[in-house]
């Protein structure tokens, strides 16, 4: 990933295009994009300023509010398979895929059946 323009490069592009000059000749100017000078000018009209957003970050874990519910299945029912268990929680209302069960089941150290032939 590339990283964000630097803020006073921002500023003397917008501050060109507010001058009068267009978004296209303040790009070719400055050495960006016409679409980095467009984006800049509607950021600006939007926020008043031109820093730039969040970048990267971590995502929420969608199942972590139902961590009891998964382990209290995984104690109740110790053959329950991985699809088994996102089926379950799909009828509950949280649709997620079974990538996504398993990731959080690695994480947590939960273990369950794997292999839905195994006695």
């Amino acid at each position: 990933m590339t990283r964000p323009l630097s803020d006073d490069l921002r500023e003397r592009v917008v501050a060109a295009v507010l001058s009068g000059e267009s978004r296209r000749s303040a790009a070719k100017r400055f050495g960006i994009s016409v679409s980095a000078a467009v984006k800049l000018l509607q950021r600006h009209r939007a926020t008043g300023s031109v820093a730039p957003g969040k970048m990267g970050g971590h995502r929420k874990r969608v199942l972590e509010p139902h961590r009891a519910f998964i382990e209290g299945r995984l104690r109740e029912t110790p053959h329950l398979t991985l699809h088994g268990l996102k089926d379950e929680l799909a009828a509950r209302g949280v649709k997620v895929s079974h990538n996504a069960v398993w990731q959080f089941l690695r994480r947590e150290g939960l273990s369950f059946k794997k292999n839905a032939v195994r006695p």
